[in-house]
């Protein structure tokens, strides 16, 4: 039956007249969701983007479009998946296909049409990095092209038609109640992992996006979420719409505080699920209904033997710091939780690095995802934002030295100081009184966890001594100083430490006592460095070019363990990672200052991070099927060359 739109309140409606439209574009705005987008009755084109020019190829003109006339959906269809017809992950394969706006109208236009929920784009289709020309400029006002928008901000996009940035929020078409949430938090644009992944989330697509912490990421997979509740109506006590998966309990709730201080206005409800604390309360709020479940991977597998949620209402599925979940340990938890939820989902995963591991689980749980880097991914790249000193110091000097510090610090300012083991950090803290320490680690109950990080966003314990269950995670946008008082066990933590500074666009420092028992980090220290433009130490390039660092062919290797005796991670009630681990063996290193100082061990993993996979017992082929029972196979380990994530899927697209 051809769909016909209608005057009634749940059709589109006209938007009030903008003189400032160029002609023939018209306004919109959907009745059933009130998102304001554009519709030219000559070529039937309908987007978010405002547009800035008219399309001059005419076209037969036929009605304006609204999800509510569009988008036929069965009762297991997944909601605002894909416009215009019902889309199965089973099926989908290589291409994913675009229905006609109306079923009888089909041979009267030459290309697809979307509903307003998902932004026409008129880009050439490509297979490597995009060329999307899109309709006119992304920036609402300046004359910045989507390209050019791009190099700017170093966003890097790989897919299949991906339409441009939005570079404002005016731009969005967003709703007025979420605008107004969104000025009054003191943004005045979308950062980059925002406005490239803002318009790709809304055609209902997957997405990998690759961005630093601080990026903005947590709005970035939200919004479009907010939107999705609202569009898929579902009655919250059958379970949520949206699932976000977190690898830790800080994460967790502020990704949780996030959704309910922007999607409040818009009655969007949220809860939040983790280890460490009584399941009782976690429980009633699921039984009363909530729209977006947030939750670490332990807590949920808990609940779900328990049998006390369902997530066969999810079709919005969030897996944010993904290369840290796996890094834990979490992937079991994580493709025993896929298997909850409907395979006619739309998936985004966030992560900060891309690993081998990470690429392979992401071509397992995805299909045809657009990819977006920012940045620079084939190196550790930290924000140049933040000035970075580093001092190579002996430990028995670093005491002094970091009070020195402290000491020249304006007072107020919101200061971390990283070290590797919990005792150290609560002997620093005691150490530190006089300037209003507080420690926090793995081992802290979830209460204690909750008043030291109150007591440190309040100001009133300006100082924060955190082993690395802080690196990831705490998202306090007004932290002046990171410390690492004790080098971690990579670079890659290191960049994750001092990125808790120059947050949302502001500067920050970082100061890094670096030892003899560090030195074989040096190398991959001075890359850092030199990639931030950052000045490098004399003494540390001497110490590079003694051979610290050097012959080992490994880039962001996960841990292979930590430094004072939790397991990696298989728990939500601490932080495990890299906080956790099988105990620390001591310094290898002769020449170490550790064994100069007569053997004050702090404690530090000498044992190299092998660049082991986590896949090699799910290296399973890509499976254009999405059942379940895909994930139980195994295959034996990939030796082969690494692919990019779209040639990896192509290949096995083709088996």
């Amino acid at each position: 039956m051809a769909s016909t739109a209608t005057a009634s309140s749940a059709g589109p409606r006209y938007a009030a007249p903008d003189p400032t439209l160029p002609k023939p574009w018209k306004g919109l705005v959907d009745g059933k969701t009130g998102y304001l987008y554009f519709w030219n009755p000559v070529t039937n084109v309908t987007q978010y983007e405002r547009p800035t020019s008219a399309d001059s190829v005419p076209k037969p003109s036929v009605a304006p479009i609204s999800s509510s006339v569009q988008v036929q959906q069965s009762s297991e269809g997944r909601c605002g998946y894909s416009p215009g017809k019902e889309n199965d992950r089973d099926g989908r394969g290589s291409e994913a296909k675009l229905e006609p706006v109306s079923r009888t109208d089909q041979n009267a236009r030459s290309g697809p049409v979307h509903s307003h929920n998902t932004p026409n784009v008129t880009s050439s289709s490509v297979s490597g990095v995009s060329s999307a020309r899109g309709h006119g400029s992304v920036t609402g006002g300046s004359n910045l092209s989507g390209d050019a928008y791009r190099r700017q901000h170093e966003i890097t996009v790989t897919g299949d038609e991906v339409p441009q940035p939005f570079s404002s929020f005016e731009s969005t078409g967003f709703p007025s109640e979420l605008l107004r949430e969104v000025h009054n938090a003191g943004f005045s644009a979308p950062t980059p992992i925002q406005a490239q992944s803002w318009p790709i989330a809304l055609q209902g697509r997957d997405i990998v996006a690759i961005a630093k912490t601080g990026s903005g990421k947590t709005l970035g997979y939200l919004v479009p979420g907010f939107m999705h509740i609202k569009r898929c109506r579902n009655d919250s006590q059958m379970g949520p719409t949206v699932l976000v998966l977190s690898p830790t309990r800080e994460l967790a709730t502020q990704i949780q505080d996030e959704a309910q201080k922007f999607g409040g206005s818009s009655r969007i409800t949220c809860t939040c699920l983790y280890g460490g604390a009584p399941k009782g309360p976690q429980l009633r709020e699921i039984e009363r209904g909530v729209d977006i479940v947030v939750a670490t991977p332990g807590r949920l597998n808990d609940i779900l033997e328990m049998r006390r949620v369902s997530l066969q209402q999810v079709s919005y599925l969030v897996l944010d710091e993904a290369d840290r979940m796996l890094d834990m340990g979490f992937e079991p938890q994580i493709r025993k939780i896929v298997k909850e939820v409907p395979t006619r989902r739309q998936t985004l995963m966030y992560t900060a690095t891309w690993p081998r591991e990470v690429r392979k689980i992401a071509a397992d749980l995805l299909v045809n995802p657009v990819q977006v880097n920012i940045g620079n991914i084939d190196e550790l790249v930290a924000n140049k934002s933040i000035t970075q000193n580093v001092e190579v110091l002996a430990p028995m000097v670093k005491h002094r030295r970091l009070e020195q510090i402290l000491r020249s610090q304006e007072p107020g300012s919101k200061i971390i100081v990283f070290c590797s083991t919990k005792k150290m950090c609560d002997q620093l803290a005691r150490n530190l009184s006089q300037f209003g320490a507080a420690s926090i680690h793995g081992d802290k109950s979830q209460a204690d966890r909750d008043y030291v990080l109150g007591q440190f966003r309040s100001g009133r314990s300006p100082v924060l001594v955190a082993t690395d269950v802080a690196a990831r995670g705490l998202d306090i946008k007004d932290i002046r100083v990171v410390i690492n008082y004790d080098f971690p066990t990579g670079v890659e933590d290191y960049v994750h430490r001092i990125g808790r500074t120059g947050r949302a666009g502001a500067t920050g420092l970082a100061f890094t006592f670096f030892g003899d028992q560090d030195s074989k980090h040096a190398s991959d220290l001075i890359k850092v460095l030199e990639g931030a433009n950052q000045q490098v130490p004399a003494e540390l390039r001497e110490m590079a070019s003694r051979g610290g660092g050097m012959g080992r062919p490994r880039r962001w290797a996960p841990s292979s363990g930590g430094y004072d005796g939790e397991h990696g991670g298989r728990t939500d009630s601490g932080y495990g990672g890299r906080d956790g681990g099988r105990g620390g063996r001591g310094i290898s290193t002769s020449s170490s200052w550790l064994e100069k100082s007569g053997g004050l061990g702090y404690g530090h993993e000498s044992s190299d991070r092998n660049d082991r996979g986590f896949h090699d017992s799910y290296d399973t082929g890509r499976s254009r099927s999405r059942s379940p029972d895909r994930l139980n196979s195994a295959s034996g380990c990939d030796h082969s060359p690494v692919l990019s994530f779209h040639e990896l899927m192509m290949k096995r697209n083709q088996q």
